[in-house]
């Protein structure tokens, strides 16, 4: 991420436990379909999208640029 300008030295993943119980603006989660943890949500989208963590920096890359590309999409698509 740094490659992109991000530090994300102090973030960490997040147990859906962690999360407080209230229904959110938007959910967005990565390939898990029916299978997420239902969290309430306005607006909700699964991006069908592999793993990076354990993927080839290549790859890993590939699936960065295409989280960005989404987000900028859903932020384009919400105004």
């Amino acid at each position: 991420m740094q490659e992109k300008g991000y530090d994300l030295t102090i973030h960490h993943s997040k147990s859906f436990s962690d999360l407080p119980d209230a229904q959110f603006d938007f959910v967005i989660t990565m390939g898990c379909g029916d299978r997420c943890s239902h969290i309430p949500a306005q607006f909700r989208e699964d991006w069908d999208l592999p793993d990076p963590k354990t993927l080839p920096p290549e790859e890993f890359n590939r699936v960065r640029d295409e989280i960005e590309h989404r987000v900028l999409d859903l932020l384009t698509r919400l105004n």
